[in-house]
């Protein structure tokens, strides 16, 4: 019997069987309304885009609210296991539990499977209501160090007895010069060299395969020196020993400019750009947020740490129209292991309203296609969920900031995005 399973090769590429078996999370809140949407233009694009010689079965397994229901876990172990033997998963929003036990679940999905890539592209689709002028500049994908930093949840409460235990500890054995109150609260930021120089790594081979021409490291080491400062020097280090043939930084700039001066320095720069060299650059991170706004052609892609990827994805989201229509992966480039995912909340209050907008999770799906080589079939999403929203049949978050738009439901937008796959594309739009 034919393998269904996709595997990774030693050379680092992936072996997709024409029939694979890809598993999902239906989600919470909303979830199941965007999945059964999303799911159906995904199987018209691959019937379309390979003539039915290709086919996802789709695998449920269960994780969140639903899980909880029927399994009485949030999380089961054979959910993991599901995405462990069949290497690429995707998913909808979850909810986060109350109370004790699993901080969040898509954190601890990310930390069982060391999926160290928080990958989030962010393109505007014209037509897409936005707050900014130009919108269409913005063409970056944000590599977000997935497995440490803020998100270790390494965290004591004030007036607890292990608070108070570290505060001591840092006072009398570190000689930590600060006013520790009973009020304080402590938590601890852990950014290593391995994690950084993997995630870096991963951000300048995406770099390279795109053709695309820098590569930003976005910290702030000026604070931070032994964290943030720290990812900086390790991501410089990573582009100038592992990549010098394809890539050039700033650090050597202004190596070249103590020495031979700043005509110099700028001289090799121009000539590293006009042979195809990757600019490895840095900027500090709030500066980076005032970046994006005024001279987002100058990126491309970001390599930065967890909790500065989070506020930077999110903002850039809403310069090209929302988190709605935001996706996102998470992956380990060594493993081979990658779970694709809306990357907005449950909103509950909307669930099984019929209503959302279900792009995060359709353009999640293009990522998952583009990633095990189905070209074809994301081409053919990106084109008809173009041409729809230039229609101006969407749904209700878009619907409100149009003018002579028409409201659609979130399957009935599913449903015009799926006519344009079966009706072809005008190439003139």
């Amino acid at each position: 019997m034919a393998t269904t399973h996709i595997t990774k090769l030693g050379d680092g590429t992936l072996a997709v069987p024409d029939r694979v078996v890809i598993p999902f999370i239906i989600g919470d809140g909303i979830g199941p309304d965007i999945w059964r949407a999303s799911v159906r233009v995904f199987d018209a694009a691959v019937e379309t885009a390979y003539n039915g010689k290709r086919k996802v079965d789709w695998k449920e397994v269960l994780a969140g609210e639903k899980a909880f229901h029927q399994t009485g876990e949030w999380l089961p172990t054979e959910t993991l296991d599901a995405f462990r033997e069949y290497l690429v998963g995707i998913k909808g929003p979850l909810t986060t539990p109350i109370g004790g036990g699993i901080r969040s679940l898509n954190v601890a999905i990310r930390k069982a499977l060391d999926l160290y890539v928080c990958q989030r592209p962010t393109r505007w689709f014209e037509g897409v209501p936005s707050p900014v002028k130009h919108p269409e500049w913005v063409d970056m994908v944000i590599f977000r160090e997935n497995t440490e930093d803020i998100y270790t949840g390494i965290e004591f409460p004030a007036r607890s007895a292990e608070g108070q235990r570290v505060k001591e500890f840092l006072g009398r054995d570190m000689a930590v010069d600060f006013d520790f109150t009973d009020d304080t609260a402590i938590g601890i930021k852990t950014v290593s060299e391995h994690g950084s120089k993997r995630l870096v790594r991963a951000a300048i081979e995406h770099a390279i395969r795109h053709g695309l021409p820098s590569v930003t490291l976005v910290h702030k080491g000026n604070i931070m020196k032994y964290t943030e400062g720290a990812f900086k020097s390790w991501g410089y280090d990573v582009a100038e020993t592992e990549f010098s043939a394809a890539t050039y930084t700033w650090q050597q700039w202004e190596r070249t400019k103590v020495t031979d001066g700043e005509q110099a320095a700028n001289d090799e720069m121009a000539a590293a750009q006009a042979g195809g060299k990757i600019i490895v650059k840095d900027v500090i991170a709030d500066n980076f947020l005032q970046q994006i706004l005024l001279n987002p052609k100058d990126y491309a892609v970001i390599a930065t740490l967890n909790l500065n990827g989070d506020y930077i994805s999110d903002a850039l989201a809403a310069i090209v129209g929302g988190i709605g229509i935001a996706p996102g992966a998470n992956i380990n480039y060594m493993t081979g292991h990658a779970v694709f995912e809306a990357t907005h909340g449950t909103a509950p209050r909307f669930a099984d309203t019929d209503s959302m907008n279900p792009s995060s999770v359709i353009l999640s799906g293009v990522m998952l296609f583009e990633y095990i080589g189905w070209t074809e079939a994301a081409e053919q999403i990106v084109e008809a969920l173009r041409q729809t929203i230039l229609d101006k049949t969407v749904t209700v978050d878009f619907f409100n900031q149009m003018t002579d738009g028409k409201l659609l439901k979130t399957s009935e937008f599913a449903s015009a995005i799926i006519d344009k796959i079966k009706s072809g594309f005008d190439r003139s739009i």
